[in-house]
């Protein structure tokens, strides 16, 4: 081979592998910002969830929750995020003699003003109200009553690692008055570890105080997700299981599954 073709050679070589090293980095980077709440990235997660043993029928449910969050720059240093939770259901024996329901349950809307630059120790935080909208299309999937209250997060992140904390609380301000009073906060400290490949590895809880009934409902949630696209459109896909360490009366009880599919928008 002549100097001239190995010397091509080398050089295509050394920029696909430069581009190959760049994508896996960017695709780590964007895996990593999955894990922020707050991140200035459009995303829209679709969380599949079953549990069983639910309600007084001992059931099972599955809960689709789609989740999109949308960043907007509100100023020069700080952004408005935008959390929602649209729950979709479908439970059987839930109800005891009820038989089955699908539908709609109460939507959940965060609102996080944020810092778009971290803190002198590297901290990243919003906070902001969180409301409640009685938007259930079955009087068994909702509870009829409109909610408001503050929320906020702070975390770090820290090399690969992700750590941090959710929370919120809502009252009830109006609705059915022979429904259920609501008075509740909402904790989830998260736990993350994402890999060079873009692979990401959680664990969290999703616990709720119920001061109306002085009970806790205590999901442990272990999962990983991989970064990957379908054609041009970046997408993190995976799962995991769950298992109810604490349940209230009727709640669901002992282990559970949840499928993950979120599609992102790098802005």
């Amino acid at each position: 081979m002549k100097h001239g073709s190995c010397s091509t050679l080398v050089v295509v070589t050394l920029c696909f592998t430069a581009n190959s090293l760049a994508q896996t980095t960017d695709s780590a980077d964007l895996a990593q910002q999955l894990t922020n709440p707050v991140a200035s990235l459009i995303s829209v997660p679709f969380q599949l969830n079953y549990d069983e043993n639910v309600g007084a029928g001992r059931g099972d449910r599955y809960l689709l929750n789609v989740q999109p969050v949308i960043p907007f720059s509100i100023a020069e240093d700080w952004n408005l995020v935008s959390r929602t939770i649209l729950p979709i259901i479908s439970q059987d024996g839930v109800v005891p003699g009820d038989g089955s329901q699908f539908g709609m349950g109460d939507i959940v809307q965060s609102l996080f003003f944020s810092p778009k630059e971290t803190t002198a120790s590297g901290l990243i935080w919003g906070a902001g109200p969180v409301l409640l909208f009685p938007t259930a299309s079955e009087e068994t999937l909702g509870g009829d009553k409109w909610g408001a209250g503050p929320t906020g997060v702070v975390l770090k992140q820290s090399g690969p690692w992700t750590t941090g904390m959710l929370a919120n609380h809502l009252w009830d301000v109006a609705g059915e008055s022979d429904r259920a009073p609501i008075n509740a906060t909402f904790v989830q400290p998260f736990m993350a570890y994402t890999t060079p490949d873009a692979w990401t590895y959680s664990l969290n809880t999703e616990s709720t105080y119920d001061w109306e009934t002085n009970q806790w409902s205590v999901p442990i949630n272990a999962f990983a997700t991989k970064l990957t696209s379908l054609g041009a459109q970046p997408i993190s896909v995976g799962g995991g299981v769950r298992y109810w360490a604490e349940q209230p009366d009727g709640g669901p009880d002992g282990w559970g599954a949840r499928l993950i599919a979120t599609l992102l928008y790098p802005q």
